[in-house]
């Protein structure tokens, strides 16, 4: 019996303990594994740097500072101030539309036709209704001239002459009332044609054939091309210097050029949370110029020093950049740096890693093209989200 109970404890063992320590030796030799305990370890030793030096045939330039005007940039938006919405002045049902978006239009173009079968009718009514006026104050005028003639000879009596008077005066007002309503149709019938109020550009269709037009409901959108203007905040430091009549140059993305503009308006209340003001530019009539474009408002802010380096010397690894300074002893340093905007052709503005009069190591590369993010507008400052530091 007891032997038996001693194998039952030993297959047990077997069964339970001995996976266990089997995996723990395993675990244990990958950690050793993986902690490089079977490979050769290389013994800690001191690397001797090499000193590079200026080549004979290499070329420098040195890094110097420069003065010049700083132009900071408001982003903005251009808007026609000139801008009509047609609408229809009668409900009535649309038979054409002779304009699409995009479309010149001169004032008084007919734009939209309308049904003008009712209007039509009621012209013809109102005619009718000025005939009849006219013959009835014909007759009301035969009628007082026979009653004046027989009261002279004492045939009629005065109260048939007040009468015969007035019919005379209410069939002369029927008849001046009939002519306003004749008037009235005609102009109701005129609405079935609605006219350009301005000229300028279909910017938005709204309505097709066949649809209702109502009362005060748009169907046409136009703006004036000539009334096209800038709008867009500029920070109150550079807003208080501006003044109506003032002229700054616009930058237009889409078309990549400039264009003069004139200060037109300063909406008199800053925006709380960008502290800036609304500033509104007129541009020249151009026809590649459309609302809704974006544009950038360039304006002066002073003048400012900074280091100019030669785009030649950078070296690029990745998003950081390098230059080689040459030392007074001829040996070279690499120096990582910090660039700002593209000023002059070839030219690029130094933040931090060099000081004026330093030399530096030349690299020319053909084709060299400006980096992104970067303009080639000379003291143009980019604006980037918080705040900013000249240097």
């Amino acid at each position: 019996m007891n032997s038996q109970r001693l194998a039952s404890v030993v297959r047990a063992f077997f069964k339970t303990v001995v996976p266990v320590v089997a995996g723990l030796a395993g675990l244990g030799i990958v950690i050793a594994w993986l902690a490089g305990s079977f490979t050769e370890k290389i013994e800690p030793g001191r690397v001797v740097k090499v000193e590079r030096r200026l080549e004979a045939d290499q070329k420098t330039d040195i890094v110097h500072e420069v003065e010049k005007a700083y132009i900071e940039e408001a982003i903005g938006t251009l808007k026609a101030a000139g801008r009509a919405e047609v609408s229809a002045r009668v409900l009535a049902r649309i038979e054409s539309v002779a304009v699409s978006a995009g479309d010149l239009v001169e004032t008084g173009d007919v734009l939209i036709k309308l049904d003008a079968a009712e209007f039509t009718a009621r012209v013809k009514q109102a005619e009718q209704a000025v005939l009849s006026a006219e013959a009835s104050r014909r007759q009301a005028e035969t009628d007082f001239a026979r009653v004046e003639n027989l009261f002279k000879q004492n045939v009629a009596t005065k109260s048939d002459l007040d009468n015969s008077r007035a019919a005379l005066d209410v069939a002369t007002a029927e008849e001046s009332r009939a002519k306003q309503a004749l008037e009235e149709a005609n102009i109701v019938l005129s609405y079935a044609e609605i006219r350009a109020p301005r000229a300028g550009r279909v910017v938005d269709r709204l309505a097709e054939p066949g649809n209702t037009a109502r009362p005060g409901e748009p169907l046409l959108v136009i703006y004036d091309a000539a009334s096209l203007r800038l709008e867009a905040p500029v920070l109150e430091r550079l807003a208080v210097k501006l003044r109506p009549g003032d002229t700054l140059t616009v930058h237009v993305d889409a078309v990549d050029r400039d264009v003069e503009a004139t200060v037109d308006e300063i909406v008199p209340q800053a925006d709380a949370p960008s502290r800036s003001f609304l500033v509104k530019a007129t541009l020249p009539r151009t026809a590649d110029l459309y609302e809704g474009m974006f544009g950038r408002l360039l304006i002066p802010a002073g003048e400012r020093r900074h280091l100019c380096l030669a785009t030649d010397s950078i070296q690029e690894i990745g998003q950081l950049q390098f230059v080689e300074v040459v030392r007074d002893d001829g040996t070279i340093d690499r120096r990582m740096i910090r660039t700002g905007r593209v000023g002059m052709p070839d030219r690029v503005e130094v933040l931090s890693g060099l000081q004026a009069g330093e030399r530096v190591v030349l690299h020319p590369q053909p084709n060299t093209t400006p980096r992104s993010g970067e303009t080639s507008k000379p003291g143009v400052a980019k604006r980037t989200p918080g705040p900013q530091t000249d240097q």
